[in-house]
């Protein structure tokens, strides 16, 4: 596959991704407010389980092609999840005097990701 193409196939993914965060913090600021990022804590962990999947599956190669990796891993993924998002959450809530919250807010993301990446990975694991 050509530079070219690989960089369309990136771009196409980053803007899935890109609407898809966008329209998850629509509806997530819709039913439960903006007083935590629930938003980004929900992107963060479904990301993450979808990445533990991915690369289990480019892993042992049985189950996708690594062509998918630009469009899933860095395209929809790296615009679907954002640790900067995540920090300027975080930071907001700290400025607001919200501590409790931002340190929730970094307790639950790093704790949920780091546990969904890991049930993402192994769950294809255990299929093979």
């Amino acid at each position: 596959m050509s530079y070219g193409i690989t960089l369309l196939i990136v771009a196409f993914g980053g803007a899935v991704g890109a609407v898809s965060r966008f329209q998850i913090t629509n509806w997530f600021n819709q039913w439960f407010g903006n007083s935590f990022p629930y938003a980004t804590l929900t992107v963060n962990v479904v990301g993450s389980f979808i990445m533990g999947l991915l690369v289990s599956a480019l892993t042992n190669g049985s189950l996708i092609s690594p062509h998918w990796r630009p469009l899933i891993a860095v395209g929809f993924l790296g615009a679907l999840t954002t640790f900067s998002t995540f920090s300027f959450d975080t930071l907001t809530l700290f400025t607001q005097g919200e501590w409790l919250k931002a340190a929730l807010n970094i307790l639950l993301n790093v704790t949920l990701c780091l546990i969904a990446v890991a049930v993402g990975y192994h769950l294809l694991l255990k299929t093979q």
